[in-house]
């Protein structure tokens, strides 16, 4: 019995280690996801971030430990949005039909998720670094995380409220959507791409293609919007 906790020490201490613990978690999440349709509560992210949390609780493992070994997948975040110009690409005639609404939705999508997390805490008493990490919550993580470090909040707890975020957002939106009878798929599609980022588009790309290359293009200028944006705001509210 004694020879299981000396091969867990060596393990984790491999990088890939936690890597490959990364993408088995995600994989249990996806057929998870596949099993029961691709509902909206069975979100591969949610299901991967459970199992990892406990696995890391389970073995008193510290968070930087685990993320200098799965940093790979937090570089591969960039080339993966990236990606998301192809189906832009392919749909770039539905896109310029609509791109006046867009511009209307960006703005108001982009102002309400940062105004009203800011008001909200502020409500609730929070202030100081904490109220400024709570700011960029509905962007994508590597720009949210650079606000945040530029405007003097918390990096990590930006990344954790970014994650939070789009989980809500990904497993809200259809049902959400459903209930308020919105059948165009490009406007379900920008909704969840500005509030819900990359997670959020995701699970659009799920649900219709349409949607999430709507999705796409919401998630891409709500980060740049935000990022424009969020320091005029946080100085002047």
């Amino acid at each position: 019995m004694t020879e299981l906790p000396n091969i867990w020490s060596y393990l984790s201490s491999e990088p890939l280690a936690w890597l490959t613990a990364t993408l088995i978690a995600y994989l249990i999440g996806d057929w998870c996801a596949q099993k029961t349709g691709r509902g909206p509560l069975a979100n591969p992210v949610l299901i991967a971030v459970i199992l990892l949390g406990t696995v890391l609780v389970l073995t008193d493992t510290p968070y930087q430990p685990y993320f200098e070994g799965a940093q790979f997948v937090h570089f591969m975040l960039g080339p993966v949005t990236v990606a998301l110009a192809v189906p832009l690409y392919q749909n770039r005639t539905l896109v310029r039909k609509s791109l006046l609404p867009m511009a209307g939705a960006l703005l108001a999508g982009s102002l309400t998720a940062i105004l009203s997390a800011l008001f909200v805490a502020k409500a609730m008493g929070v202030s100081g670094a904490e109220l400024i990490s709570l700011a960029p919550k509905s962007t994508t993580a590597p720009v949210a995380i650079g606000i945040a470090e530029n405007m003097g909040g918390l990096p990590t707890l930006t990344a954790v409220l970014v994650i939070l975020t789009g989980i809500i957002g990904a497993i809200t939106v259809t049902p959400l959507m459903n209930a308020m009878r919105i059948t165009d798929w490009r406007a379900r599609g920008f909704a969840v791409g500005v509030a819900a980022h990359g997670i959020g588009t995701a699970r659009a790309f799920h649900v219709n293609q349409t949607a999430g290359t709507f999705a796409g293009i919401g998630m891409g200028l709500n980060a740049l919007l935000t990022a424009l944006i969020t320091p005029y705001i946080l100085i002047n509210i």
